[in-house]
């Protein structure tokens, strides 16, 4: 089986005020059912009040992510899946969910990991 990262970037959430509760409890019900599906690795949102740091070989660091990158923000699932049909079902029950369309990727398979 696959590991598929579903995400959006924060950008992706237009939502009114008043949809905010119902985002919530959707996107949530959709976790909990991949959950129960047994599909679920882990997910969450990227902090944006925590700023990103570049951090070299040798320990050191400096503020900022790439200066040439698009950011990196909004929220991620990565699931388990037996295939991209699948993977892309999950997608929309997610999209559904969020109230907002999803990227969806496959991770390439790492034989050390």
């Amino acid at each position: 089986m696959a590991k598929y990262l579903i995400s959006f970037p924060s950008a992706a959430m237009v939502v009114p005020d008043y949809e905010w509760e119902a985002v919530v409890r959707d996107s949530h019900a959709a976790i909990e059912e991949a959950k129960a599906a047994g599909v679920y690795v882990f997910g969450g949102g990227i902090d944006e009040a925590v700023p990103p740091v570049l951090v070299a070989a040798d320990g050191t660091f400096s503020a900022g992510g790439y200066s040439w990158a698009p950011p990196l923000n909004g929220g991620f699932l990565v699931l388990e899946l037996p295939s991209r049909e699948e993977a892309v079902a999950w997608a929309a029950r997610i999209a559904k969910g969020c109230h907002c369309q999803q990227e969806l990727r496959e991770f390439g398979f790492d034989p050390a990991s």
